[in-house]
């Protein structure tokens, strides 16, 4: 079979199984979440007729990836977006002013104060841009008008239901991103279940209006996705020119250790020792590709964002900040 005849035959089982594939409806929900969560159905049935579907939300979602603020973008690009002046501005005085509650979060949980500064200025300008959908309506919207992802945020919505009522939050009342990501660290429902905590002691998760909450979730995220206190992020290297093709086929994650990598064609000379793991990152510069090894703390930051942009981009910024204190 050649290759044209082949990719059409892979095409048409994909359409075939999206086609046949099993929708979940708004009602087929409801009747799962009395079962699995004990809501009543009446209070689920008239909350949902509540909830709008945004077809602004749509339109984002289905926009190709160059229009989307930073996607496609080459890395000297991107880095404008998150790494200039007024971020880093805006660092230096949300640090300042949030002194103690983020040496308080450094030293309970071995996360940089500096990191944790740079995620929120990266995520909301530092609490200034939460978002100003109904979180309801976003995740409505999402979970049953937008096929490619449905399954995800139907259980994003069903933590959401679960974390409102488990909170004493009015459902209705609560703004978040249009992906229904919540508040100055953009915690979606699940991460908010599982990573939110009160972090000053008044017996409320409030990751909205509450600094000292919010900057405490960052770092217990972190904390508890792997975070190596006192370790490197990343660091600047150099591959073997017959090697790059197949270092950067690797997969995403630092799997693999450094006496690996350099059998394999990485140039590193570094300090660190050679059972430490690490992953290859390649980033588009004006004048060509830059090579950095990305170390365990580096892949802990691309658990709130899948992105090397976005890791690298928080790294940055978190340089600078602390550079300009």
């Amino acid at each position: 079979m050649n290759k044209i005849k082949l990719v059409t035959l892979v095409l048409i089982l994909l359409s075939s199984a999206i086609l046949n594939a099993k929708v979940i409806t708004q009602e087929e929900f409801i009747d799962n979440m009395v079962s699995k969560h004990n809501f009543g159905k009446l209070y689920l049935t008239k909350l949902l007729g509540k909830a709008k579907v945004k077809s602004s939300i749509l339109k984002i979602m289905f926009r190709p990836a160059k229009k989307s603020k930073g996607k496609g973008k080459p890395w000297y690009k991107y880095r404008k977006i998150f790494v200039n002046a007024k971020k880093i501005k805006g660092g230096v005085k949300f640090w300042n002013n949030n002194a103690a509650v983020l040496q308080r979060a450094e030293t309970t949980f071995g996360v940089p104060a500096k990191i944790i500064v740079a995620i929120i200025g990266v995520e909301t300008i530092y609490g200034k841009n939460t978002g100003g959908f109904r979180v309801l309506d976003a995740l409505t919207t999402l979970a049953f008008h937008y096929p490619r992802r449905a399954d995800y945020f139907r259980q994003e919505l069903e933590n959401y239901l679960i974390l409102t009522h488990e909170e004493g939050m009015d459902p209705l009342q609560q703004k978040g991103s249009y992906a229904g990501a919540m508040g100055i660290g953009q915690f979606m429902p699940s991460s908010f279940r599982n990573y939110a905590i009160d972090f000053d002691g008044d017996n409320k998760r409030n990751i909205w209006t509450n600094n000292a909450d919010a900057i405490g979730s960052v770092a217990n995220y972190f904390n508890k996705h792997g975070w190596q206190t006192g370790k490197p992020v990343i660091a600047a290297t150099k591959i073997r020119t017959n090697s790059i093709k197949k270092l950067l086929a690797l997969d995403f994650a630092p799997k693999y250790t450094l006496q690996q990598l350099k059998q394999w064609g990485l140039l590193y000379f570094g300090t660190e020792p050679n059972y430490t793991n690490g992953m290859i990152i390649d980033l588009k510069t004006k004048i060509g590709t830059a090579y950095w090894l990305g170390f365990q703390n580096y892949y802990v930051i691309t658990r709130y964002n899948r992105s090397k942009h976005y890791a690298m981009a928080v790294y940055q910024l978190a340089q600078e900040i602390e550079n300009a204190k």
